[in-house]
């Protein structure tokens, strides 16, 4: 019942998806159109995503975690989408705010699909595991690219939060191993939501902390050299994860 409302739903939101990206080129009224269909849909989405999730009782919470993680990034995706969208109205077919757009529209159907596999796998005992490591390194992936980007972060932070957000990474990379060694489903789907959270706060502490005022363009370049590569390697540690 949950899933065919959640697929009903996903749909009409590519729907809204479509809407947005052909809103750019036409005028303001249709575009404002679009993106409170789309602000709708989202909503009622979330609802659905979040009843599937209570369905699944509260033995099993991880699971529960992988839904709500799923449906976030759809919002977060359908937000970066709308901004996309205000940035590229009225522009011209070769404007780079219209490239932005049609990156931005691309991720949000990537985390649409990402959503609806989860809840897919979620009826699948056997599966569940092996999806949510999936999402998760499609997560990872993105907030990757935001942190290679050439946007400055909205605040700083100094370097001491930096190495305390590494401390996270070195406790997911031991869940990691251990849920590879154990193969357990439920192993690897804890080690999913952990490597997700800990690895987005390691990329977003880096980054805050390499646009310190104190912090020369050297220093910086290395910090943000570092944290990709520190991000490249937990990646492979996940892939492998996920080939056993």
């Amino acid at each position: 019942c949950y899933r065919e409302n959640i697929l009903k739903t996903a749909k009409a939101l590519v729907e809204d998806t479509k809407l947005l990206v052909s809103g750019a080129a036409s005028s303001q009224d249709k575009l404002a159109q679009a993106a409170q269909s789309s602000a709708n849909t989202i909503t009622q989405l979330a609802e659905v995503v979040k009843l599937g999730a209570a369905s699944l009782g509260s033995d099993d919470p991880e699971t529960q975690v992988v839904l709500i993680n799923a449906i976030k990034d759809v919002a977060k995706a359908l937000s970066d989408l709308i901004g996309a969208t205000k940035g590229a109205a009225s522009k011209p077919a070769d404007d780079p705010s219209m490239y932005q757009l049609k990156g931005a529209a691309k991720v949000m159907v990537t985390n649409v699909t990402s959503l609806l596999k989860t809840v897919k796998a979620v009826e699948d005992e056997a599966t569940r595991g092996t999806r949510a490591l999936e999402a998760t390194i499609e997560y990872i992936k993105q907030e990757l690219t935001v942190f290679q980007s050439s946007e400055v972060p909205e605040k700083t932070s100094s370097p001491e939060e930096s190495i305390r957000m590494t401390k996270g990474i070195t406790m997911a990379t031991a869940k990691a191993v251990a849920a590879g060694n154990s193969c357990r489903q439920e192993d690897v789907i804890a080690t999913a939501n952990l490597s997700r959270k800990a690895v987005a706060d390691m990329l977003t502490a880096c980054k805050q902390a390499s646009y310190h005022p104190d912090v020369s363009e050297d220093v910086r370049d290395r910090a943000l050299r570092f944290g990709t590569e520190c991000t490249l390697g937990y990646l492979e540690l996940l892939e492998h994860v996920l080939l056993v």
